[in-house]
C-alpha cells in the first residue's frame, strides 16, 4: 500500500499518479482539507428538486416517427440542455463492456496508469490525471480520469491503453451514428438542412471517469459545476447515480437518475454559440459518494481546433442579432482548460460585449 505525507497530498495524487483512488484505498477516515469545497459549491437537500426530471426521449422507430422525435429533441435542447435517450440502437453489450473496461483500467497498478500521464505519455492526445486542472484549482475535485482524443484507428491501435482500447473504439463508432441523428434533428430545428460535420463533430474525445468512495462526501464534489465546451456530449453513467443538472429558470438542481441502457445527451457551449443561444448548454456537476465507487464515460464531439465558430448564417437570416462573435475554436478550448470549473462563465469568452 502506498504511503502518504498528508501535508503534501497534491504531490501524492497528481505528481506521483495515485489519484484519489489511491487516497480512498489507504483508508482515510477524514476528507483532506484540499478537497473541502466552500459551502456554496456543495449540493444540499435545500438546493435539490425531487419532483422534477429531465426529458426521456424514445428513439425507437426513428424513421417512422422522425418529426415527432425531432421536435422532442429540439424542445429538450431549448428548455433543459439535457435529456436522456432510450432505444438508441447501441447495444447493451457495448455499453456494459465499456463500463467493465473502465474498472479494468483504473484497477491497474499506479505505475501502469501513470504511463499515460501528461508527463509520461508519448502523445498530447492521451492523458491520465486527477481532478480537473489541479494547478488552477483552489480546491480539488474527487475524481480520476483518462482522456483520449481520437485521431485515427491507427493511433488507437498504437497508443491507446490495451486495457480498454477495443471497447472504447467500439463505443465511439456506435455513438457517432447516434450523434449524427441528434445533430440532424437539431439543425433542422434551426432550418439548416445539411449538417457541416467538420464544424459540428470534426473532433472527438472519450473520457473515462472514476469516482472512488469518499470520506465525508457531503463536503466535496466529484466534478464541480460547469458546462461542456463541446457541440454535444453523449454520456454513459453506471447505476450509482450522482449527476445533477441545474434548472434554467432558477438555482435549483435536478438529479439525473440512471436508467438501464439509456444515454444522457448534453448540449455543449459550442452548440449554444452556433445556435445563437437557442440551444442551451447547462451547468451540471457530480456528487461524491461515501458508499460506492462510481464511473462514467462521456464522449465529446467538437468542432476541429482550426474551425471558426459563431452563430450560423441561417440562424441570423431573419434579422436576429448575434449574441456571440466568431472565435477560433482552439482559442476557446485553451480558455476553457486553463481555468478551474466555474459554472458557465467560460461561454462568455465568445459573447459580444
Amino acid at each position: 500500500m502506498a504511503t502518504i505525507d498528508l501535508s503534501n497530498i497534491a504531490d501524492f495524487v497528481a505528481n506521483e499518479g495515485h489519484g484519489v483512488k489511491g487516497l480512498s484505498e489507504i483508508g482515510l477516515q477524514k476528507l483532506p482539507k484540499q478537497y473541502i469545497q466552500p459551502i456554496e459549491e456543495r449540493i444540499t437537500t435545500n438546493t435539490v428538486i425531487l419532483d422534477d426530471q429531465i426529458p426521456i426521449i424514445d428513439m425507437s422507430n426513428w424513421d417512422i416517427h422522425n418529426k415527432l422525435v425531432s421536435q422532442k429533441i429540439c424542445n429538450a435542447a431549448e428548455k433543459w440542455g439535457f435529456f436522456q435517450i432510450i432505444n438508441h440502437d447501441i447495444s447493451l453489450e457495448v455499453l456494459e463492456s465499456v463500463k467493465d473496461v473502465t474498472y479494468r483500467f483504473f484497477n491497474q497498478p499506479t505505475v501502469e496508469k501513470n504511463k499515460h500521464s501528461k508527463e509520461n505519455s508519448s502523445t498530447n492526445n492521451m492523458r491520465y490525471g486527477t481532478s480537473f486542472s489541479p494547478k488552477a484549482e483552489k480546491v480539488l475535485e474527487w475524481k480520476d480520469y483518462l482522456s483520449l482524443f481520437y485521431v485515427s484507428d491507427e493511433e488507437v491501435a498504437a497508443l491507446w491503453p490495451c486495457a480498454l482500447r477495443d471497447e472504447a473504439l467500439e463505443f465511439l463508432r456506435n455513438s457517432e451514428i447516434v450523434m449524427k441523428k441528434l445533430l440532424e434533428a437539431l439543425m433542422k430545428g434551426l432550418n439548416v438542412k445539411e449538417i457541416d460535420e467538420s464544424v459540428l463533430m470534426g473532433s472527438k474525445r472519450i473520457n473515462f471517469n472514476y469516482y472512488p468512495k469518499c470520506p465525508n462526501p457531503e463536503l466535496t464534489v466529484g466534478i464541480g459545476r460547469h458546462s461542456n465546451n463541446s457541440t454535444l456530449t453523449i454520456f454513459l453513467q453506471d447505476n450509482i447515480g450522482g449527476l445533477y443538472v441545474k434548472k434554467l429558470d432558477n438555482d435549483m438542481w435536478v438529479h439525473v437518475p440512471p436508467i438501464h441502457g439509456a444515454l444522457v445527451i448534453i448540449i455543449g457551449n459550442a452548440l449554444q454559440i452556433i445556435s445563437n443561444g437557442r440551444y442551451k448548454s447547462i451547468e451540471h456537476r457530480v456528487m461524491a459518494n461515501g458508499n460506492n465507487n462510481r464511473i462514467s464515460v462521456p464522449i465529446f464531439v467538437n468542432p476541429k481546433p482550426s474551425d471558426i465558430i459563431g452563430p450560423l448564417r441561417k440562424v441570423l437570416e431573419s434579422g436576429e442579432e448575434p449574441i456571440y462573435k466568431q472565435v477560433l475554436h482552439s482559442d476557446y478550448v485553451k480558455h476553457f482548460f486553463r481555468k478551474a470549473h466555474d459554472g458557465k462563465d467560460t461561454v462568455d469568452f465568445a459573447k459580444i460585449n
